[in-house]
């Protein structure tokens, strides 16, 4: 069935840049932030998304990314500055109530494990950190992982335990858990010819997807010890195996890559200035050899580079989107 997207609102207030836009857990209020350094709080009001909050003075520069905790109380941001905060909105207005220091230079993204206990950043410093969260709402670093060989780009957080996936400038997708009392790198997924800019989990997390500057994306899925595939998994762990590549639908770099949980559509933003939605189709080995269709491409989705997508994680086919051109726009996925 051919499909469109629907321009549903175009939201106007930063002034800068706009890195990152997140869903609250709920779908009722939507976080974005930039180069203004201030993240922004959507909520609807009637059938119109307006500001309800503009969180400003926690960060020097640009923020990079926002996360909301699997609760929807806490609000993460991740910034240049080097430091991470953290914002509580328990009492009913945002306050923030922490700011995570000890990366040595910008930090590029932040998320929450489904627990809630367990927060990850990663920095242009190489490094992947794991804060614990405490009983009085204290973080504490559990772990430092320097796996990777160059700026850390994205964290991803599995959606019901606590393993954590990374992407990097060096080209690989670093899959870590904990051992023994400390955090240890699981698996590295090599198979992109540039930086892997974006990952994210499928509903289950048995399958992930990752989004590169060489403008494909590439389907990983998980081999668990005792598939009845026959795959190997040294040591009693997963192993994770690319089973599909989608390429041919951007011309530039793909920066941001998310997986609906309620559709199991795809969705891709990239420096092309266009959006994409793939659908799965029905495949004769659909674990070992899915196959995707490009079900909308959205040229000019903006005016310059998308840098953000990210589904409503309770209102299927409901997407928002940001840009260098400062504007964020809310979009509807049309059947025809």
């Amino acid at each position: 069935m051919y499909q469109s997207l629907k321009e549903i609102q175009k939201l106007s207030g930063h002034t800068d840049q706009v890195w990152c836009v997140s869903w609250s857990p709920s779908g009722t209020l939507l976080a974005s932030c930039g180069g203004d350094k201030t993240i922004r709080i959507w909520g609807k009001e009637g059938d119109s998304w307006v500001c309800k909050s503009v969180l400003t003075d926690a960060h020097t520069r640009t923020i990079r990314a926002v996360a909301w905790s699997p609760c929807g109380q806490y609000l993460a941001a991740a910034s240049f500055d080097a430091t991470t905060s953290v914002w509580s909105r328990k009492s009913g207005e945002f306050e923030c109530l922490a700011t995570l220091e000890g990366h040595e230079n910008e930090v590029k993204c932040v998320g929450w494990a489904c627990t809630g206990n367990l927060l990850a950043t990663c920095a242009r410093d190489k490094s992947v950190w794991i804060w614990e969260v405490t009983a009085d709402e204290e973080f504490e670093c559990a772990s430092v992982l320097s796996t990777h060989t160059q700026d850390v780009k994205y964290v991803k957080w599995h959606p019901t335990s606590e393993l954590l996936a990374s992407c990097s400038y060096d080209d690989t997708v670093r899959l870590y858990r904990e051992a023994s009392d400390d955090w240890e790198s699981c698996a590295m997924l090599k198979g992109h010819s540039s930086t892997v800019w974006s990952v994210d989990f499928d509903k289950d997390g048995h399958r992930l997807v990752s989004a590169g500057a060489d403008a494909s994306l590439k389907i990983w899925q998980e081999y668990e010890p005792g598939n009845t595939e026959g795959v190997s998994t040294p040591d009693n762990i997963s192993v994770w195996k690319c089973v599909c590549t989608l390429g041919g639908h951007h011309e530039r770099p793909v920066y941001s890559v998310s997986w609906c949980a309620l559709s199991g559509r795809i969705a891709t933003a990239s420096g092309d200035d266009s959006l994409c939605v793939y659908q799965e189709m029905p495949a004769e080995d659909a674990k070992n050899a899915p196959k995707f269709d490009i079900a909308v491409r959205q040229r000019g989705a903006h005016s310059e580079d998308v840098n953000c997508v990210s589904w409503n994680p309770v209102e299927e086919g409901l997407l928002a989107s940001c840009s260098d051109d400062g504007s964020i726009k809310v979009w509807q996925v049309q059947k025809e």
